[in-house]
C-alpha cells in the first residue's frame, strides 16, 4: 500500500483547512457559505476513493485519524482562545481577533464533530455495500448515492446542532439546501478526476476490495 499514508495525509489536511476556512462567509454566484465548503467536498471524494480501493476496514481507520486531529485542533484553538493575552494594546487586539475566528461556542464544536463522524461513516457503508450490490460496476453510481446520504447527514446534522433555534427555520433550509447543491455539485464535477485516480490506485496497489465479509461497527478498529 504505496499510497494509502499520503492519501491519509491529505484526507486530514483538506478536513483541518476547510474547518479553519469555515470561520469566513462567502458569496459565490447564487450561492452563501461557510469559506470551508469550497474545499470540504474534497474530503468525500477521497472517502470515495479510500472506501472503493481499499476497503471499508481501512478507510475507517483513516476516519477515526482524521476525526482525532480535527478534534485536537479544535481544543487546541478553544485553549489558546481563552488563554489571556500579554498587557499590550496591540496583543490584546490580536487575541481578539483570534478568540472571534477560533472561539467556537460549544455547540459549534459537538455540531461539526458530530456531523463529520455520521457523514464519513455513512459516506463509507453506503458505498462499500452499493459496490457488491453491483459487483464493482456504476462506480458513478456509488460515488454519488454515497454522498448524497453523506453530505445531506453532515450538513443537515451541523445546522441543526450548531445553530436551531438561533436562526429561522427557513433561513437553515436556504442555507442546507445551498450548502448542499453546491456539495453535490462539486462531486460530480470531480467525477473523471476521480475515477482517474482509483484506476491509477487499483493499478499500482494492485488492490480492489469487496467489503462482502467486513464487520460494518465504526467503533471497531482491529
Amino acid at each position: 500500500m504505496r499510497y494509502l499514508d499520503l492519501l491519509t495525509a491529505l484526507f486530514a489536511t483538506v478536513l483541518l483547512v476547510s474547518n479553519v476556512a469555515s470561520t469566513k462567509l462567502v458569496v459565490l454566484g447564487p450561492f452563501t457559505f461557510d469559506g470551508g465548503t469550497l474545499l470540504f467536498p474534497l474530503a468525500y471524494i477521497f472517502g470515495d476513493v479510500l472506501t472503493e480501493v481499499y476497503g471499508y476496514r481501512r478507510s475507517r481507520r483513516v476516519i477515526w485519524i482524521g476525526f482525532f486531529a480535527l478534534l485536537l485542533a479544535t481544543l487546541t484553538f478553544q485553549a489558546v482562545a481563552h488563554l489571556p493575552a500579554p498587557p499590550d494594546a496591540e496583543s490584546q487586539r490580536f487575541g481578539e481577533a483570534f478568540g472571534l475566528l477560533f472561539g467556537l461556542t460549544p455547540r459549534i464544536v459537538l455540531g461539526s464533530l458530530l456531523a463529520y463522524f455520521l457523514g464519513e461513516f455513512a459516506n463509507a457503508y453506503v458505498l462499500a455495500k452499493l459496490k457488491v450490490r453491483t459487483e464493482g460496476r456504476f462506480f458513478w453510481l456509488r460515488a454519488l448515492a454515497s454522498t448524497l446520504v453523506g453530505q445531506g447527514l453532515d450538513t443537515g446534522v451541523f445546522l441543526l446542532v450548531a445553530f436551531y433555534g438561533v436562526f429561522p427555520s427557513e433561513v437553515l433550509l436556504a442555507v442546507f439546501l445551498s450548502n448542499y447543491a453546491f456539495k453535490l455539485g462539486v462531486e460530480a464535477l470531480m467525477l473523471p478526476f476521480t475515477y482517474a485516480v482509483v484506476g491509477f490506485l487499483k493499478r499500482a496497489e494492485g488492490m480492489d476490495v469487496y467489503d462482502r465479509d467486513t464487520d460494518f461497527n465504526p467503533f471497531r478498529l482491529t
